[in-house]
């Protein structure tokens, strides 16, 4: 008897330890996203500053264009890394939690085997095929979640492959709108 009482005490253990593992993995993850950001607010401060005082030495309008247009590429190269930054923060906290819960799954799927294993041992005669049937829906159902636990990391990979691939060309796009930019500034001057 006292068995049962102690199942339910380690499993309210194993519950409140997963939700501290969780809160911690937010908060981590939220406290890189606001180091980010600190990180982006002072350098673009930073930037702001530099840049106005090279504005102040422009002279003539060729010289506005050309500035003007070197400021896009850095500008569009930049927002790609903070983009890049904050995927990997949000991908890396994702991946955590993912951890977390199947560890929380893994742990519920054990202890769904051992109430079956004990039913099957405490079971009445003649109730062996009610048993098999539901050790054999148990596997099935095991089994279709690691087919779905597997799509679901290969449809992130496939997310996050795409994403740099997004992230590659749309750099490239931007590299090669200014380059063209800085050409038609150079004919015009």
């Amino acid at each position: 008897m006292t068995a049962i009482p102690q199942q339910i005490l380690d499993r309210q253990v194993s519950a409140l330890n997963a939700l501290t593992a969780t809160q911690t993995t937010l908060f981590a993850g939220f406290e890189k996203l606001v180091d980010l950001n600190l990180k982006v607010v002072k350098a673009t401060l930073d930037e702001v500053a530099q840049t106005s005082q090279q504005a102040l030495s422009v002279k003539d309008p060729q010289e506005a264009t050309a500035f003007a247009t070197s400021l896009v590429q850095p500008g569009a190269e930049k927002a790609l890394a903070y983009g890049k930054h904050v995927y990997d923060i949000v991908a890396g906290v994702q991946g955590e939690l993912a951890k977390l819960a199947e560890t929380q799954i893994a742990a519920g799927q054990q202890q769904v085997a051992d109430a079956v294993e004990q039913l099957a041992k405490n079971a009445p005669t003649g109730s062996e095929s009610a048993v098999a049937l539901l050790k054999s829906s148990l596997a099935t159902a095991n089994g279709a979640y690691d087919s779905l636990t597997k799509a679901a990391k290969q449809a992130a990979e496939v997310a996050e492959s795409n994403m740099n691939a997004a992230t590659n060309a749309t750099f490239k796009a931007a590299s090669d709108a200014t380059q063209a930019a800085s050409k038609t500034a150079r004919r015009s001057a």
